[in-house]
């Protein structure tokens, strides 16, 4: 069962929500970064919930005959990641377009896997919230490319401390929830 699957995997969202704690920790504490050293940190960022997305993907494809999407939405986010090491010194825009791209992706996921768990689990807005502020994000950015540097290492920093706690949230829900017999 899904729900077993995904309470026995809690700490692949508590990881990856302390992943975009810290990466947005690191937006705020650093303000001045220039794009360069901003790429790469998000690459290292979305590295790391890619493997994480990935990992929890193998841990419940047992359970879930849609993990396949999740696998590829993972390597997805790996793929990113290491686009932003080969080319450190891609523009702004370019940048924008990467971040955008990831966020809708893991807006939408997070969005299919609230509506396939609504009767299974109580709190599954947690995940439609996590949805539609990666949609929102993805949306802004988009809507408005060439913001200063500043206020997009803000809006990026806001962006993953909010995503994150959320992350962490879900996972001790899913740790907490009752055991269910197995049939």
């Amino acid at each position: 069962m899904l729900i077993e699957t995904l309470k026995r995997h809690w700490w692949v969202p508590v990881l990856r929500g302390i992943a975009a704690v810290l990466f947005g920790i690191m937006a705020f504490v650093y303000p001045g970064l220039t794009v360069a050293v901003l790429v790469l940190l998000f690459g290292a960022w979305i590295l790391v919930d890619g493997v994480f997305r990935v990992i929890g993907a193998i841990g419940h494809r047992a359970s879930d005959k849609e993990w396949g999407f999740d696998l590829i939405i993972g390597i997805m986010g790996i793929i990113i990641g290491f686009l932003t090491f080969h080319a450190p010194r891609i523009t702004a825009l370019a940048l924008i377009i990467y971040i955008a791209a990831w966020a809708l992706m893991i807006g939408a996921t997070e969005i299919a896997l609230a509506i396939k768990l609504r009767r299974e689990i109580k709190g599954e807005w947690f995940l439609i919230l996590m949805g539609l502020l990666s949609i929102a994000f993805a949306v802004m950015l988009l809507w408005n490319p060439l913001p200063g540097a500043l206020a997009l290492v803000w809006l990026i920093g806001s962006y993953a401390i909010a995503f994150g706690i959320l992350a962490v949230i879900l996972g001790f829900r899913l740790r907490s929830l009752p055991t269910l017999p197995v049939r």
